[in-house]
């Protein structure tokens, strides 16, 4: 009950800072490099207890049926980039040391990676490309340099992904969480949710493999997009196992090469551009 309190008025307070602050974001723009509220100890509450329907709406809105983004119009409404802006210093609110359930705490990190993500493009937009925005000589890599204050710690995008999300033994957080580009998987038009991960996790990695951005069978060649190049062995060690655990996921003519097991792969070029509509 202690713990609900807090996370209820944490949510009160969040919806206050954010009025009170929205002046001073405006000067901030793009070069502040944290996203979030930092809490006291006494006012988070475990992961179990965030909602994330502030989420789930903004992505309705501005995500259609293929994952791109309305970036313009999000970046023109004051009141949805402070929506998402709330949505985030609520999701600070989170104790992730705290117990709760497996669900939970994978949705809670993959919406985070995908809110984190969009305001990260919203604060440089308009732009092509968020490779625009990961160079070091440049002095800001947004996947390095943006931090999130989650609960008492702060955390980048490659922490959460790397050090989080990547260790917790479910490989098809690589077709949920989305780097704002073409390449990457969809952006699903909602929020991620403990009782329908196991679901949304599927439908998003079969979304994936049915687009030929990301398989295309060329002759005796599965072609795969470099996602599983880049992380094959979080599904299996070798090649040959990596495609026989995803081919459930593939096409029918993809699922019948694979099984025959007469097939090289190979992979496609990785499209950076912006998932902009």
């Amino acid at each position: 009950m202690i713990k609900k309190f807090a996370m209820l008025i944490c949510v009160v307070a969040t919806v206050a800072m954010t009025v009170t602050a929205n002046a001073q974001s405006q000067s901030v723009g793009s070069s502040s490099r944290t996203v979030g509220h930092r809490w006291p100890a006494d006012k988070l509450a475990p992961i179990d207890q965030v909602d994330h329907s502030v989420f789930d709406q903004l992505l309705k809105k501005h995500v259609n049926a293929d994952g791109q983004v309305n970036y313009k119009a999000w970046h023109q409404s004051t009141a949805d980039r402070d929506a998402l802006k709330s949505y985030l210093d609520t999701l600070s609110c989170a104790d992730s040391d705290a117990l709760s359930k497996r669900e939970a705490i994978l949705s809670y990190w993959i919406n985070a990676y995908n809110a984190v993500t969009i305001e990260g493009i919203l604060r440089v937009y308009p732009t092509t490309t968020i490779r625009n925005h990961t160079s070091e000589s440049g002095g800001y890599n947004i996947w390095k340099n943006l931090m999130f204050n989650a609960g008492l710690k702060q955390v980048s995008l490659e922490d959460i992904e790397h050090k989080i999300l990547r260790k917790m033994g479910e490989p098809r957080v690589h077709f949920a969480i989305v780097c704002a580009s073409i390449g990457c998987p969809r952006l699903l038009n909602e929020a991620y949710v403990p009782d329908r991960l196991a679901n949304q996790l599927a439908v998003n990695t079969k979304d994936f493999f049915s687009r030929p951005q990301n398989l295309q069978v060329s002759g005796n060649t599965l072609m795969m997009s470099k996602i599983i190049s880049w992380f094959g062995t979080d599904f299996a060690p070798s090649q040959q196992q990596q495609v026989q655990v995803l081919s459930k996921y593939f096409p029918q003519s993809a699922q019948q090469l694979a099984a025959s097991g007469n097939y090289g792969v190979g992979f496609l070029e990785y499209d950076w551009n912006l998932n902009t509509q």
